[in-house]
């Protein structure tokens, strides 16, 4: 249940960062976000562990800061590979990925508070 809760806020990251973000566009609706959270879960589970050993030297030199530059790359590169989303460029990858992040992660503290209350 927590994986369909977590794919949802992933989902509704993607949209929040198309509406707000210029340069980052969605056009398949809800269904293109919701393969959109899909693609990035499996790319966070394949790929980026990967990237992040490879950049380990550049992320330790930049404390961490580097692991954003993944992220974009990664958010860019979903543009690239599905029809229905689109990223101009770096910078918009950049702050779409930011967006992501905090959509998601404020939805998930907001839905742990309420399991946690209950």
């Amino acid at each position: 249940m927590e994986l369909i809760f977590r794919w949802f806020s992933v989902a509704i990251g993607f949209m929040v960062a198309a509406y707000f973000v210029p340069g980052i566009t969605l056009t398949g609706g809800f269904g293109t976000a919701l393969l959109l959270a899909a693609i990035w879960g499996i790319v966070g589970m394949v790929v980026r562990p990967i990237l992040v050993i490879l950049t380990l030297p550049v992320t330790i030199l930049t404390l961490g800061l580097f692991i954003f530059i993944i992220n974009a790359g990664l958010f860019w590169w979903l543009g690239d590979i599905l029809q229905d989303f689109h990223v101009e460029g770096f910078f918009p990858a950049l702050i779409g990925s930011i967006v992501l992040s905090a959509v998601s992660s404020l939805i998930g503290f907001v839905l742990k508070k309420f399991r946690d209350d209950e």
